[in-house]
Order: structure tokens, then sequence, then C-alpha cells
């Protein structure tokens, strides 16, 4: 059963929670879209952060949902459809990653690269030049700090560097992200009815482009998922991404994660939802929201 929440949170409580340690891409991603006086809880993974808001110690959560080299972060998705939250905004972080370790290192002296598992996909083509062992952390920054907390030698840590510098570490090696353009979308997350800042200038597009984030269940059968696409094309409605995720109550079968161009509020969407109702077995719409510029 979902919890009732109260809609309004405590004036005491942070505004946003992000996952890792300051300094982290999360941080940046909360700084970008409320403003960087915001208050934050840094907590220890993406279910702590959706905990954190169902239990009312922050306001909303931040959390990655895409990155333009890795793709896609599915556990997500997962925590989306658990938990009774509301996709309120979205933010594009551009992500440069650096190698750093504590003073007197080099690239030479190093043995083993601690990172989150997404940052060492964005690094892949830089780690390949050397026989390191790379280990995987809940965070970036949080792999930086463990290292200088630990006095690790023969230990480097990809992060941002700004956290490089935050923890006194120092970089090795600069913009060893594999895409120079890399970046990676996050979701503002908060609890029907709790109120929150408007974006800071900047955070969305300046046309005001919508995105409506959807779940779609359709029977294991021929021609279903067709179905669904040709309502969407029917009243000309754009599909951005098309996810599909495993159901976890019924074994091998699927459920679908819709982001539309569109406006949940307009009547071609409106009229889109109540169609799909006869050709799916679930429709859950997680939020309606503006566009993150550079999305």
């Amino acid at each position: 059963m979902l919890r009732q929440m109260n809609a309004h949170r405590p004036d005491d409580a942070p505004l946003a929670a992000f996952s890792g340690e300051p300094g982290a891409f999360a941080e940046d991603a909360v700084h970008a879209y409320f403003g960087p006086a915001t208050t934050t809880l840094a907590v220890g993974g993406f279910r702590a952060v959706f905990e954190a808001v169902v239990a009312r110690r922050a306001a909303a959560g931040v959390v990655p949902i895409e990155n333009l080299v890795n793709g896609t972060v599915r556990e997500n998705y997962d925590l989306l459809l658990e938990f009774p939250l509301e996709i309120r905004g979205e933010v594009v972080v551009p992500v440069h990653l650096c190698l750093a370790a504590l003073p007197g290192e080099g690239l030479e002296s190093i043995e083993r690269v601690y990172s989150h598992v997404q940052a060492l996909g964005q690094a892949d083509a830089f780690l390949r030049t050397r026989t390191w062992t790379l280990l995987t952390t809940y965070n970036t920054a949080g792999a930086g700090k463990s290292i200088v907390e630990r006095g690790e030698r023969g230990a480097a840590a990809i992060l941002s560097p700004r956290a490089a510098a935050r923890f006194g570490l120092e970089i090795l090696a600069d913009g060893i992200e594999s895409v120079p353009e890399n970046r990676t979308r996050f979701l503002v997350v908060a609890a029907p009815g709790v109120e929150l800042p408007a974006p800071s200038p900047g955070a969305t597009t300046p046309d005001g482009a919508m995105r409506t984030t959807l779940v779609l269940g359709v029977r294991n059968e021929p021609g279903t998922l067709l179905r669904c696409l040709a309502v969407f094309a029917a009243h000309g409605l754009n599909l951005s991404s098309l996810e599909s995720r495993p159901a976890h109550d019924r074994p091998w079968d699927y459920v679908f994660w819709v982001d539309l161009d569109a406006d949940a509020a307009t009547p071609e969407t409106r009229a889109a939802l109540g169609e799909l109702g006869a050709v799916t077995t679930l429709v859950r719409v997680l939020g309606s929201y503006p566009q993150g510029a550079g999305g």
C-alpha cells in the first residue's frame, strides 16, 4: 500500500536529496536546477533518495536517468515505478571526468581505479590504454573521498575536477570522458501536492517544451506494442524514448517506459491516454514537466 503523505514539507527539511557525496554530479544537477544556494541532503544510494523524499526528509529528489554515452540508469526506472512520487522536472548536466589521486602519485604508480560503474564506462577509451584494476563504488565523488580517508597509495578515482579539488586530490589526467559532449539527464521527483521552487533560468528549454513520462503494461500477445505506438502516431505524438523493463510481478512479462514530447494537459495527449486503456493492462503517467535545456 502507498503511504499517505502530508502535502507540505517541514520548514527545516532540505530542499533536495541526491545520491553521493558533496561534489558529485548529482549535486551539480541540484544546483543547476534549483540554484547554488539550495539546501541539500546527501544520501548513500538511489533508493535512499526516494526513501528520503517519501519520509519527508527532503522536499525533492534528484536522480540520474540517462547518460549520453552509457544510456539509461535502469535502477531508477524501477524505483520510479515502486515509489509514489511524481516527476516534476529534468535538468541536463555536462559530465567532465578526470583521474585524480593523492598528492605525489603519478600515472605509472597507479594500480587501481575506483569510480561509479557509469563513470568507468564513460571513460572506457582512456581506461583501456592502461592495465589498471577497475573497481566500482556507489558514487564518483565518494570514490575520491574513500581514497583520502584510507590514505590509499597506488589508487586513483574517476570523478569531477570539482570533487577532486574538494578532497585535495591531484589531477593526473583531465578530460578523460570518451565523448567530449558527454552529459547526463537528471529527473526531479517529489510527492504529490508538494510545492517546489521554479527551475533556475537556463535549466529548461527557452521555448517551454514539455515532456511526459508514462509506463505501459501490455498483454504478451503479437502486436500489442504496435497498437500502442499506433495510438501515439494517430494523435501526432512523438516518442523521444522507449525502454522496456521486467514486470516484477509477472515472470518474463515487461512494462514499457515512454517519454513523449508533449504536455499531458493538451487535448491530443489526453485523447491518446484515454485510448491506450483499450490496448494495455497498465497506464501510469509519472509526470509532465518542462524539458531540460540540452536534453
